[in-house]
């Protein structure tokens, strides 16, 4: 006793390795306990030196090699890792359930965003085309005005022009008695012969017209 300060140290430093290990035991849940027993030899270990040492005692090892739980708490830790894995199932669930809402969401945006950009781009080549169109008419027509011009300004020019727009007017007429049962005629016309005349007339009359025009476009 008065070497190591205490009657048996033998026993006083089991019972303080078990009092040890139930309260490092205690700290830590309980599916951790079988993970965590190197660490808690080390921990034990240090709380027996720490109290021994006025004894005169020092632990170099301490191992626990085997561990026995109670029927209830052996139940308890099944029923604790069940839950455990319940949970991060349902946690994995639920992210893969986010993840395809994400993905899912995406696509639609995405579909969304490319059937808009095709509606504008065949919007966009549909106005280029009726552009295009109206642009090669318009040249079309100026080009056809730029001869009619031209043809004017030559020898005969007006008299050719005159001729072709009283022909047109006679197929005009030849044209509506062909589609229709009734021929709607000028008063005055009551037979052919009076639309020939008529026409011829027209002729004479856009010829001197023109003519005058072409005139007094010298004069000046």
């Amino acid at each position: 006793m008065a070497s190591y300060g205490v009657d048996d140290p033998e026993f006083a430093v089991t019972q303080l390795a078990q009092t040890t290990m139930r309260s490092e035991v205690g700290k830590i849940s309980l599916d951790t306990v079988f993970k965590e027993r190197e660490q808690l030899n080390v921990n034990i270990v240090e709380a027996i030196n720490k109290a021994a040492e006025p004894w005169g005692i020092k632990c170099m090892r301490y191992e626990i090699r085997d561990m026995h739980m109670p029927e209830k708490i052996q139940e308890a830790m099944q029923m604790q890792v069940e839950a455990e894995r319940k949970k991060r199932a349902a946690i994995l669930e639920s992210e893969g359930l986010r993840e395809s809402a994400i993905n899912k969401a995406e696509g639609l945006k995405k579909a969304a965003i490319l059937a808009s950009e095709a509606r504008e781009a065949e919007q966009i080549n549909i106005a280029r085309g009726e552009a295009e169109a109206l642009r090669i008419n318009a040249e079309a027509k100026a080009q056809a005005i730029e001869r009619i011009a031209t043809a004017l300004n030559q020898k005969g020019g007006e008299g050719a022009a005159s001729l072709s727009v009283a022909q047109q007017y006679v197929e005009a007429f030849q044209h509506l008695a062909k589609e229709t049962n009734t021929v709607i005629l000028p008063a005055g016309l009551s037979e052919p012969s009076s639309m020939v005349a008529q026409a011829l007339t027209l002729y004479e009359s856009i010829g001197k017209r023109q003519a005058k025009q072409i005139s007094d476009i010298k004069s000046d």
